[in-house]
């Protein structure tokens, strides 16, 4: 693994249970350098489960305690009831109160202004999608209207993925739900242009938790009825702006020491599926291989070429 510049920065996806996948692989970094995630990276975004591992960096957490943590509680917090099952019937599938505890007890009631005032300071910027005023936040402990949020307020919104979950305080939802679901633009953004980082002197490492394949075969699409398109749309325009905001960091921030890291997975595994869980366990060593291996995802150049 090439070496880390002076500034170090992480930007985490969303996937539900599938942030195992993430944790298992810092868990390998941290036995690789010998430091804990908090020791490592000074600015960490995330969205959903991205904002849920991002806090715990800056809490203090251990990406080894963060793996045990999701490991035991999936199946806390992706409970199988009737209601899940169900769910077209209710409102939501899970209740947010698993999640709440959890939080509580590992982060405490630290506000996001604790972030930036602890010694050494670290930035925690977390997305969440605002249905009221219908735009994304971006949730920063530097900025004086987030301070004074609680850090645990700021997770659940972010982690509210609609149907899922019930939305925050009625109004914060999934900030997947823009076009954040992988946050690396927002981070590169943070570190050169909000905090002043030299992009010559910044590593910053990018996250997915596993992406499917569309294993639709040559002509199948054309025998679709319309309901049998939902997913596959749904899964092109999440991978769509997944991959755009790859592209754009490796084009606009051309001085950056940027490292995409991505698995592939080998079968549909839903963000709620906490049985898989030794899977994603699998799925967590082989994205840690990659990044132990500098083994980054295939960023697209979609500069145009002047003609000649």
């Amino acid at each position: 693994m090439k070496p880390f510049r002076k500034n170090v920065a992480i930007a985490i996806d969303g996937g539900g249970i599938r942030g195992v996948i993430v944790t298992r692989a810092l868990a390998l970094l941290e036995k690789e350098l010998g430091q804990p995630v908090n020791r490592i990276f000074r600015l960490a975004a995330g969205t959903s489960t991205g904002s849920i591992i991002s806090a715990g960096i800056g809490a203090g957490l251990t990406a080894g305690q963060m793996h045990e943590l999701y490991v035991t509680l999936g199946d806390v917090i992706f409970r199988k009831t009737l209601q899940s099952q169900l769910w077209l019937l209710f409102k939501y599938r899970y209740p947010l109160g698993p999640i709440a505890a959890a939080l509580r007890k590992h982060i405490g009631d630290k506000k996001m202004g604790d972030f930036w005032s602890a010694d050494p300071p670290i930035d925690v910027v977390i997305t969440a999608y605002d249905l009221v005023d219908n735009r994304t936040r971006f949730i920063k402990p530097w900025k004086p209207e987030y301070e004074n949020w609680s850090a645990i307020t700021a997770v659940l919104a972010s982690s509210s993925v609609p149907t899922f979950f019930p939305p925050v305080e009625g109004r914060y939802v999934d900030g997947g739900v823009g076009a954040y679901a992988n946050p690396c633009y927002i981070t590169a953004f943070e570190a050169i242009n909000c905090l002043g980082w030299d992009p010559a002197e910044t590593t910053l490492l990018s996250f997915g938790t596993g992406h499917f394949p569309t294993g639709l075969q040559p002509g199948q699409a054309t025998r679709f009825w319309p309901w049998e398109w939902l997913d596959p749309i749904l899964g092109a325009f999440l991978q769509s702006t997944y991959d755009q905001q790859v592209q754009v960091v490796g084009t606009i921030f051309s001085g950056l020491d940027f490292r995409r890291f991505q698995v592939t997975l080998r079968e549909n595994i839903g963000m709620d599926a906490a049985d898989q869980m030794a899977r994603l366990v699998e799925y967590g060593d082989e994205l840690g291989q990659k990044m132990l291996n500098d083994e980054t995802e295939t960023i697209p150049d979609f500069r145009r070429v002047r003609p000649t």
